[in-house]
């Protein structure tokens, strides 16, 4: 009897008693025979084993969990691109019901029955989309006026997210950035204006800063640039980055104004995978009205069956998160997701005012504002200190806690500090789990007799500026 025959006839044998699992993953080129579906699934499955569990990634902003039926609803729109609206028109009114949901949460004082907004695969995009019409519409102005518009500039603080920089160097317009320092830890309203000119195509204020976890004084730059616009006669917008905090100031600070209360507030973008609870990835951005959306941001085709218009970076782009994004608002309305967000929150103050009873640690900020929050080495205990958080990363990992140190922006490079954002599925038990382990990792480190790699390589950066540790 042949074997190879024999087995070719039986694809569904068992997946460990196969010969393709003997064989290793494809690296540089594809299999040239099929591979039957269990044991590809157990192949792909297995590059998987040793990643962190997601819910113990307190690294990343984006969803780790939705519930079964949520998850139920995404896998079966998994084969629906959102922009064949001719196909899928009702996938296409979902969409504007969740734009129009986000903008009244957001108190837009538009009145037409769908919202200026749009749907993107994720913040970023969304940012892009916020800049780009700030920078058309001044461009035009600009244009109309009979002056130069070849040296555009945007104002931001130095705890900006990546996006900003590529927006910078894709459009070729100037980045300016405002100093995050120990004095001022969060976007200065008044070394913003400084920073602005008749070129500065708006200033971006954030709403739960990636690195700190702290939210800009947007009403209080509102009240500067107005003063400022009127004295200029510039007409110098705010684009509000509110990626994390979009889904939660509604919710947990509604009497806070930080929206289209404003009146120099024209467009705000945030993500709909993070705190908006969908999967990835899925962000939105919406204007104040219509008029400030520019025409040149409408694209229109006719080869999906009927006349589109897509206002986007991306073209195609998956229906799924935004059945799930609708879903959600079903599911939870505004009473299930502020008991949400708050359950976040109050995990977040437990672990920030746990972690600031250990005297090794100091937490950056005097509050928590939003579920995340950011820590560093007590100062004195850091002159003597065998270790830094580099290392308390490396040791949480090894019980599969993913939670990162880093060096803040330009003007604070010298503090490292580590972050924990807490999210839906993160409970109290997981906490203490955390705390323990991280209590664990220092009570090892005290017992070091020699300082670390990592500790080796910060001292001696840290002696070229002057400073001195003893151990």
């Amino acid at each position: 009897m042949n074997t190879q025959n024999s087995k070719a006839n039986y694809p569904d044998e068992s997946v460990f008693g196969s010969e393709r699992i003997l064989e290793p993953a494809p690296y540089n080129t594809i299999p040239q025979k099929p591979t039957p579906p269990e044991i590809a699934y157990q192949m792909v499955k297995e590059e998987t084993y040793s990643q962190t569990n997601p819910m113990l990634n307190l690294a990343t902003f984006v969803t780790t969990y939705m519930d079964k039926h949520a998850t139920k609803l995404m896998n079966e729109a998994i084969n629906i691109n959102y922009i064949d609206e001719t196909e899928y028109p009702r996938i296409a009114v979902m969409n504007g019901k969740c734009i129009n949901i986000i903008a009244n949460l957001w108190n837009s004082p538009e009145q037409a029955k769908w919202k200026a907004g749009a749907v993107g695969i994720g913040s970023s995009e969304a940012c892009m989309l916020g800049g780009i019409s700030a920078w058309l519409r001044w461009r035009n102005r600009r244009k109309e006026a009979g002056k130069p518009y070849d040296k555009p500039n945007f104002v931001i603080s130095s705890g900006y997210q990546v996006v900003w920089e590529k927006f910078a160097q894709l459009w070729q317009i100037e980045m300016r950035t405002v100093p995050v320092t120990k004095e001022h830890i969060t976007l200065d309203p008044k070394q913003a204006l400084e920073k602005c000119d008749e070129n500065t195509i708006c200033i971006v204020p954030i709403q739960g800063v990636t690195w700190t976890g702290l939210n800009d004084d947007v009403e209080a730059l509102n009240n500067a640039l107005d003063e400022y616009n009127e004295k200029t006669g510039y007409e110098i917008p705010i684009h509000v980055d509110a990626a994390s905090g979009g889904f939660i100031l509604p919710f947990l600070n509604p009497e806070k104004r930080w929206d289209f209360r404003l009146k120099w507030v024209i467009s705000i973008s945030t993500s709909g995978h993070k705190y908006g609870l969908v999967y990835p990835g899925l962000g939105w951005v919406i204007w104040r009205d219509k008029k400030y959306l520019p025409d040149e941001m409408s694209f229109s085709v006719n080869y999906l069956g009927s006349e589109i218009y897509q206002v986007g970076l991306n073209f195609s782009r998956p229906a799924a998160q935004i059945l799930g994004q609708y879903y959600n608002f079903i599911r939870y309305g505004f009473e299930g997701y502020k008991a949400i967000q708050q359950n976040c929150l109050e995990i977040a103050k437990y672990l920030w005012r746990e972690i600031g009873k250990m005297p090794q640690f100091k937490n950056y900020a005097d509050e928590v504002v939003n579920p995340l929050f950011i820590w560093h080495l007590d100062e004195e205990y850091n002159k003597s200190a065998k270790w830094t958080l580099y290392d308390l990363q490396a040791r949480l990992q090894q019980s599969g806690w993913m939670i990162p140190a880093y060096t803040l922006p330009a003007d604070l490079t010298d503090i490292i500090v580590m972050r924990a954002v807490v999210k839906q599925g993160f409970t109290r038990d997981l906490a203490d789990m955390l705390l323990a382990d991280i209590k664990s990792a220092v009570a090892e480190f005290e017992q070091l007799q020699y300082p670390t790699a990592t500790r080796v390589a910060y001292e001696n950066e840290e002696k070229l500026k002057g400073r001195v540790f003893t151990h």
